[in-house]
């Protein structure tokens, strides 16, 4: 029965969801029955295409992507997929009218096995709005339920969220970026390290960014809303601790949220959102 393999699929997405990100899923798990499905599909999508580029350097990784892509024009067409995490993800495409967002970001991650080095702010902004805000702006689909005036107030809010999210993920990861994918993403960066100056540059860029994703967060239909919040708050512990951390320090290891503090940001952010207080 085809019903018995796409929910076989979408148990594929969901777990893959699971293995990567701890705390993407924890938020996952915070929003209404009606809308996890979708969000572990697109979740499940952009990890597998984002894995390739990114980890299978032993394979040949443009064989692997070029494969993957052509697997997802194939899904677009027949609507249906063996590979299970395109099957789902195929379905979500459909339903939420994402066949642009989802080919902007395919264009990104391709360029990430032909890119290293971003030098000015355009490629940045272009690169960030790729691999990230259309990423934000899928999911919005979903949490409005295709509502064309909810998706259009909220969809800057929504880019705003996704860049920061990117932005605070190259900073942290900016060592193994360097190091072992040979990766340059911010443009100040391109002829010099590091450094305790062009790192406030950076993130005051981002809390900029978390300031007008804010406004949108807390305008969300409450069936989103909480799971949302809680990545905010999350992002923005994690921020927070770069920031205070040494420019060294970032440079030398992987600067983390501890799980007590998850718990913490969680506990503290589902009584602000029981109180109506967010």
């Amino acid at each position: 029965m085809k019903a018995l393999f796409d929910t076989s699929s979408l148990k594929c997405s969901k777990i893959v969801t699971n293995s990567y990100s701890t705390s993407f899923s924890l938020g996952i798990k915070l929003f209404a029955p009606s809308i996890r499905p979708h969000i572990y599909a697109i979740y499940g999508f952009v990890r597998y295409a984002d894995e390739i580029v990114d980890t299978f350097h032993e394979y040949n990784q443009e064989d692997l992507f070029y494969d993957f892509v052509d697997d997802y024009n194939k899904a677009l067409h027949q609507k249906i997929s063996l590979n299970p995490i395109i099957n789902s993800f195929q379905h979500v495409v459909h339903k939420f009218n994402l066949y642009e967002y989802t080919a902007d970001f395919l264009k990104r991650m391709e360029a990430d096995l032909k890119v290293s080095t971003y030098t000015t702010k355009e490629d940045y902004e272009n690169y960030i709005y790729g691999s990230a805000d259309v990423v934000g702006l899928m999911c919005l689909r979903v949490f409005v339920n295709n509502n064309e005036e909810k998706f259009n107030k909220l969809r800057a809010s929504a880019r705003y969220l996704g860049s920061a999210f990117q932005k605070v993920n190259f900073l942290r990861d900016i060592k193994a970026d360097t190091e072992y994918l040979g990766r340059s993403y911010f443009p100040n960066l391109t002829f010099q390290t590091l450094n305790n100056s062009n790192k406030e540059d950076i993130i005051a860029d981002i809390e900029k960014d978390l300031k007008e994703a804010y406004k949108g967060i807390i305008q969300l239909p409450l069936e989103s809303r909480l799971g949302v919040y809680i990545a905010y708050r999350y992002y923005s512990k994690l921020l927070k601790k770069l920031k205070n951390a040494d420019a060294q320090k970032i440079l030398n290891g992987r600067v983390r949220v501890s799980n007590g503090l998850k718990l913490f940001i969680l506990t503290k952010s589902y009584i602000r959102y029981k109180l109506n207080a967010l």
